[in-house]
């Protein structure tokens, strides 16, 4: 089975703080267990391949050219070589 990446960079990172941040807090009365959702953010950064995002037809990964893919929702525009 071949599951190509379909999140990028900043992408990752975001969800990997965001995931262990929520992890770290379930343990504390702050957010109780709750904080275990944190799981699917930690997850998806790591494999960096998010289900949702290939149903919606997202993909915040780079193109080979340097630019943000098409489907990026940030915004920005390509660099131009």
């Amino acid at each position: 089975m071949n599951i190509t990446t379909n999140v990028g960079d900043i992408d990752r990172i975001a969800r990997i703080v965001v995931g262990a941040l929520l992890i770290i807090l379930a343990f504390t009365p702050v957010i109780g267990w709750w904080g275990l959702i944190g799981i699917v953010p930690l997850a998806t950064g790591i494999m960096r391949f998010c289900p949702a995002y290939s149903i919606l037809g997202i993909n915040t990964c780079k193109t080979e050219d340097g630019g943000e893919n098409a489907n990026n929702e940030g915004g920005g525009e390509s660099a131009n070589k």
